[in-house]
């Protein structure tokens, strides 16, 4: 049986551009490797999972990806998030994702990432020094402008809404759900307001002309879910190495040992060769290995495409590093699409290559190609069972 390294690229699809001769950035970007591989391997498009009439979320789409359909296993973001961030969960807690945000006098959204504010450790020293009767407040940080907050205590519920509206300019919402639970996140958001208006990083960063950290958007409340691990599920001896907290803790969600790379941090900054470097000197002592590569989403979330071009010939210069791996599949896909134009997440098919079995026609790695390709339209769901009968042939 061949040995698997799973390769997803955040938000690796596109939509058309004007811009780049009416091409996706992976359809205008210089990927020989990526090509190699296509014109070696078999290709397609993958459906990825997302619930009707929403946009495909980077949770349950890599849920998906390994098979977990997120109807029944997804434990909420804020869960995944505190997992990545490397804290315990006990049982009970209720787990949140969260964001430093600019709001003004009346609670409507300057910007939702605080102008992506990253030394926020500051901030969240006096966050944990909030009181609420009766519930421990834990506030942890995740990357940049994100950070995961755990409620403690008894009886404590996950039903309750999120107060981020995805906008700017519109006024922060009103959580919803459970009576006890609302009480609780409106006093600790209260709390968590009053300290950072007056926190002397906030006056200083206003001083400077930046925008002040001066509100928390709550979102992805959930519990801890007992579910059967990767190994248990696959028989298949598991590792992660990814950047972003969110894929770190769906790592460890599903049981798999981390490898970690220094410099790994989910940014274009990335240290990709040690990836690929990290990938290759361990694959020996595994059966699988999930490498994740975050930037080409927030590059597209931003509206670089440019940049996120360039981004995927980065990986693709890097992933030469693997290509002499003998009786392994190497499996390249994103977990949703990203549309640059947009600037956001959107409901497009995902390119997949799987190089290591069996061969079709395909020349090169891109949307359009891929469409030729013997693998034909994937549902996300199926991914993990198309990988495990190749890995046989």
């Amino acid at each position: 049986m061949k040995k698997i390294i799973l390769i997803v690229i955040d938000g690796l699809g596109d939509e058309k551009i004007p811009q780049l001769g009416n091409k996706t950035p992976l359809e205008a970007a210089n990927t020989p490797n990526f090509d190699f591989l296509a014109k070696e391997g078999m290709c397609g498009l993958v459906v990825p999972w997302c619930k009707k009439g929403r946009l495909p979320t980077s949770e349950e789409t890599h849920l998906a990806i390994f098979g977990y359909n997120p109807v029944k296993y997804n434990p909420g973001r804020g869960v995944l998030e505190v997992l990545g961030i490397g804290e315990k969960i006990k049982k009970g807690d209720v787990c949140f994702r969260g964001n430093f945000a600019s709001v003004d006098e009346n609670l409507h959204i300057i910007d939702r990432r605080a102008g992506r504010i990253e030394d926020t450790e500051d901030l969240i020293y006096s966050l944990n020094k909030i009181k609420i009767k009766g519930v421990k407040v834990i506030v942890k940080k995740a990357f940049g402008h994100r950070i995961g907050v755990i409620f403690r205590g008894k009886n404590l519920s996950a039903k309750i809404s999120s107060n981020d509206p995805k906008l700017i300019g519109v006024k922060v919402l009103k959580v919803k759900g459970h009576k006890r639970m609302v009480k609780i996140v409106e006093e600790f958001l209260e709390k968590a307001r009053s300290i950072l208006e007056k926190h002397p990083k906030n006056k200083n960063r206003i001083k400077k002309g930046e925008l002040p950290a001066n509100y928390i958007l709550l979102r992805g409340a959930g519990k801890l879910k007992n579910i059967k691990s990767f190994k248990e599920r696959y028989g298949l001896k598991a590792a992660f190495v990814a950047g972003g907290t969110l894929y770190k803790g769906i790592g460890r969600y599903l049981g798999m040992e981390e490898i970690k790379v220094r410099g790994a941090d989910g940014t274009v900054n990335t240290n990709l060769i040690g990836k690929f470097l990290a990938v290759k000197n361990q694959i020996k002592n595994l059966d699988f290995i999930f490498l994740h590569i975050k930037a080409t989403d927030n590059l597209a979330e931003d509206g670089k495409f440019l940049e996120k071009k360039g981004f995927i010939e980065k990986i693709d210069k890097n992933l030469k590093t693997i290509l002499d791996l003998k009786d392994v599949l190497i499996v390249v896909t994103g977990d949703h699409c990203t549309c640059s134009l947009r600037k956001s997440h959107c409901n497009l098919f995902n390119p997949i290559l799987i190089y290591g079995s069996q061969k079709d026609k395909c020349k090169t790695f891109s949307e359009k190609e891929c469409k030729k390709g013997s693998l034909g339209i994937l549902p996300q769901l199926n991914i993990m069972n198309k990988l495990l009968t190749l890995s046989k042939i």
